[in-house]
């Protein structure tokens, strides 16, 4: 199997990669010793799942899932950006969502609906340019659009060091510093290309299930 036939959305892919990088980083190979392989974590390739890590933003896992079912409930089934635009930032801000938030989804949908954000492009451009096309709209951010191409597109390079999880999981795993910024596990995850998305996965796993001592 070549690196090209490889997905995050596989967990039998996500296995082979970190075997693979296992074979040559010992400490690879002892965190999964240790914990075992992380599952996978799979979106949809829509405009849902973009709204919903709007919605998301700074909230618990169970409050936003809470604020998206009343938006898809005002819209009578998935959101869309039709749908959107049609409701009152009123109705927005009774489902729970907040002004900037509210601002933030008109963006969203604006951005699709003039094409500014082709959601049909994305699975077909190179992971730095659809990351670039996704951070264009107001309210998304690097991490957003490098969780957007993980579990939506599946993608198997990312390398999200801005996410505080993967920075602690990665340090714990390879002895690195308690706290590191962004800047040193940027140049850790060189060693790991092309399967970092997959080690990010390890990371989370390392740190929400970590071993005993």
């Amino acid at each position: 199997m070549t690196d090209t036939d490889l997905t995050l959305h596989n967990e039998e892919h996500i296995r082979l990669m970190l075997d693979r990088l296992g074979a040559e980083d010992p400490q690879i190979r002892a965190a999964l010793d240790a914990v075992g392989y992380p599952a996978a974590r799979v979106r949809d390739h829509s405009f849902t799942t973009l709204l919903d890590v709007i919605v998301g933003q700074q909230l618990s896992t169970k409050a936003a899932a809470t604020i998206a079912g009343r938006v898809q409930a005002l819209m009578g089934g998935a959101p869309t950006p039709d749908g959107l635009m049609v409701l009152t930032d009123e109705a927005l801000r009774a489902a729970g969502l907040s002004r900037q938030k509210v601002a933030y989804s008109r963006s969203l949908a604006e951005a699709v609906l003039s094409g500014a954000l082709d959601l049909k492009a994305l699975p077909h451009m190179p992971d730095e340019a659809a990351t670039e096309a996704i951070i264009q709209v107001k309210g998304l951010g690097r991490w957003s659009a490098e969780m957007y191409l993980m579990f939506a597109l599946g993608r198997t390079d990312i390398w999200p060091v801005d996410d505080l999880a993967v920075r602690h999981g990665i340090a714990a795993i390879i002895g690195g510093e308690e706290r590191p910024g962004p800047k040193p596990v940027e140049k850790w995850g060189t060693r790991w290309r092309p399967y970092r998305s997959a080690v990010a996965l390890l990371s989370w796993h390392y740190y929400s299930n970590p071993p005993l001592q």
